[in-house]
């Protein structure tokens, strides 16, 4: 996290990317309190450039500072699980229209790589499980080429993180994991074939039924304002993944089934 010029990280830096690391893997959970002398001696450094991270991280929303100099990780809630699926269903499928349309075929190669590496997101997910869908999704906005868009959905992803945590703990059904696992299959199909009408399709619905959405319903309370989400699933059925592809070489469609 150095600057352009190669510089090593300053304390502040690193102490920023290590809690953060905390924050969203779940080793810190939402709402705990951040024992500032214990973790700066688990760091290493002092007080003073573990604050300067706290601040930092409060302006990302993943923490909570009070005038009593006291810390806690920022808690879900059910509005801000609200504003990342609505943001979500807008951007990512715009993502994946655009990737249809532009993707080079160095940008296809690593979707069709982060596809065959995903691995299922069940009850208490590793970081490498999260990372793998990560990845895919990551390939996906980058064969968008654009790039504010791409800054955007990144910066959504982390928040979102917290929230599949908490969805999963619910459990997944076969039926669910085999759902995604065809979802990501037609994902990569549509953008290799250029069809960029399907591939905002397929998004949306992935984004609908994604953990993300099921922790704001999770996380609603009866009394709250319904959520402005459009959960139906589209009416339109996922299209059969292509058994090969004249753009490169088939996606694994059998053995796997992945989660979002």
């Amino acid at each position: 996290m150095g600057d352009p010029n190669g510089s090593r990280p300053t304390k502040a830096e690193l102490a920023y990317a290590l809690v953060r690391e905390q924050v969203l893997s779940g080793d810190l959970e939402p709402g705990a309190v951040i024992q500032q002398g214990a973790l700066a001696r688990e760091l290493g450094i002092s007080t003073t450039p573990l604050r300067e991270a706290l601040r930092r991280l409060m302006s990302d929303g993943l923490v909570e500072l009070d005038a009593h100099r006291d810390a806690r990780v920022s808690a879900l809630n059910a509005e801000e699980a609200r504003d990342l699926v609505e943001l979500r269903r807008s951007l990512d499928p715009l993502a994946a229209g655009l990737a249809a349309e532009r993707r080079t075929r160095s940008d296809l190669d690593l979707i069709r790589e982060t596809a065959a590496e995903l691995e299922p997101l069940r009850t208490d997910p590793t970081a490498d499980d999260l990372a793998s869908h990560r990845r895919f999704h990551s390939a996906i906005y980058s064969a968008s080429q654009n790039d504010l868009l791409i800054q955007t959905l990144d910066g959504l992803w982390d928040k979102a993180d917290r929230y599949r945590r908490l969805a999963l703990k619910g459990g997944r059904s076969e039926e669910d994991l085999d759902r995604t696992h065809a979802e990501h299959l037609a994902l990569v199909d549509a953008i290799a074939s250029g069809d960029a009408e399907t591939a905002a399709a397929v998004m949306r619905d992935h984004v609908d039924a994604s953990l993300g959405a099921r922790a704001a319903t999770r996380l609603r309370r009866p009394s709250a304002v319904p959520l402005d989400i459009t959960m139906a699933r589209s009416t339109a059925r996922l299209p059969a993944p292509r058994a090969t592809s004249a753009r490169g070489p088939e996606v694994p469609t059998s053995g796997r089934r992945d989660g979002n």
